[in-house]
């Protein structure tokens, strides 16, 4: 990136770069990356586009427009992303919290209403989203979250030292759910392939992405009052059934901001 760009250009350039290189929302996304390298808000940015960067900050954004453009996805470029009240570091360790996956709170708030100091299990706990978000708005409820991969485990202790929430975090899988809990919750791995899918995707890790079977592994080893489940596109009929299987009642499908079926939950 050449001397004395600006603000500006800056955001021209980016938007270009990222547009050509198929990102969708290619103005956004400059603008974010660009909001980042310079510590300005978006209307920051457009109250000051004359603003000229330093070497540093050039060298910065030429950096990471070059991973973005490589479809790299934005959260583990900017290192860190936002999920509901809290802002969590991001990177290959885990999946980049999604807001589909907020709805996934909402559900766990209130089903956990009126109940005190409720045991709360997260499987697949990755960058600890859910777990962290859940102890952020419910202080009282003992969390504990499990994940068969340690490196995942790592991310989600830096956010719960970073956010100071106290959490319990451990190396375990679907076995844990057997323990008793108020609720157990999990965003498990659905996917059959990543072939035509975003290549954002091929930058996440495997083992939290691809895999089958895990929302009725899940379902009949649960012991637990409540049960919530993030689901695929078209699989909230089919994992509804396996939990009305297993025994729970009042199953229940929730639809995410885009309309699509993304929550399954049950009673037992």
């Amino acid at each position: 990136m050449a001397d004395a760009v600006t603000a500006r250009d800056l955001l021209d350039l980016g938007t270009r770069r990222l547009a050509d290189a198929g990102v969708e929302n290619a103005r956004r996304e400059a603008e974010w990356i660009a909001g980042h390298v310079l510590g300005l808000s978006r209307s920051a940015l457009y109250a000051a586009p004359e603003r000229p960067l330093s070497e540093g900050e050039a060298e910065a954004a030429e950096a990471l427009l070059a991973r973005r453009a490589a479809r790299e996805p934005l959260a583990y470029v900017l290192g860190e992303w936002g999920f509901r009240h809290l802002v969590l570091k991001t990177d290959a360790r885990a999946l980049v919290p999604r807001p589909e996956t907020e709805i996934v709170v909402e559900r766990v708030l209130a089903l956990l209403e009126g109940i005190a100091a409720p045991r709360v299990l997260d499987i697949g706990v990755g960058s600890g989203a859910i777990a962290l978000s859940v102890k952020d708005e419910r202080p009282d409820a003992r969390v504990t979250g499990v994940d068969v991969s340690a490196a995942a485990l790592s991310l989600a202790r830096e956010n719960a030292e970073r956010l100071g929430l106290e959490v319990e975090l451990r190396e375990q899988g679907v076995e844990a759910a057997a323990a008793g809990w108020d609720l157990v919750v999990s965003n498990p791995p659905y996917v059959d392939t990543l072939d035509g899918l975003q290549p954002e995707l091929g930058f996440e890790p495997e083992v939290a992405l691809l895999g089958a079977g895990y929302h009725a592994q899940i379902a009949r080893t649960a012991q637990t009052r409540f049960l919530v489940l993030e689901v695929g596109d078209g699989q909230a009929e089919g994992v509804a059934a396996v939990l009305a299987a297993a025994g729970y009642r009042d199953v229940k499908i929730t639809g995410d901001l885009a309309g699509r079926d993304r929550v399954v939950e049950g009673t037992r």
